[in-house]
Parts: structure tokens; sequence; C-alpha cells
């Protein structure tokens, strides 16, 4: 599984932040999306072996007025109950 992080500008409330998680969850290969308006970012965890189109996703999230400044892509570390 891969993490990815989108570094995004314009989120001001919840809503904004629902309504980011609501674009990304119809991307293919999400398997988690979490928001948060307060860091600036959005994290997606992708199902084994599928990936969501980043390129599409920066559209998708530009037409709701928001703004993808950065990508990072990286491995998922699965964290244990106890860390």
């Amino acid at each position: 599984m891969k993490e990815i992080t989108l570094k995004v500008e314009g989120m001001m409330c919840g809503m904004c932040e629902a309504h980011i998680n609501d674009v990304v969850r119809k991307s293919k290969g999400v398997k988690k999306v979490t928001s948060s308006r307060s860091k600036g970012e959005t994290v997606i965890i992708t199902e084994e072996g599928a990936e969501p189109d980043i390129e599409k996703l920066k559209a998708d999230i530009a037409a709701m007025g928001y703004t993808v400044t950065d990508v990072t892509v990286g491995e998922h570390k699965k964290r244990g109950l106890f860390r």
C-alpha cells in the first residue's frame, strides 16, 4: 500500500475537508482518505496494487477551487496497536 500526501491550499473549514475527501474517494484504488485544514494536507492510503491518477486528482480538486501545491508518495507503514 502507498501513502500519498497532497499539500492543499484553500481549505478553511470542516466542509472543505469533507468536499475534498468526497472527490478523492471517487478515485479508483483509494482505501482511506483524511484531510486536515490546519495542516493543509490530504493523506490518501491506496489499496494494494492500485493507485489513483494523481493528475486527475489534482484537476478534480482544482475544479472545486482548491490548489494542490505538492505531492509526496511513499510506502504506507501500518502502525501497531501500541505503536
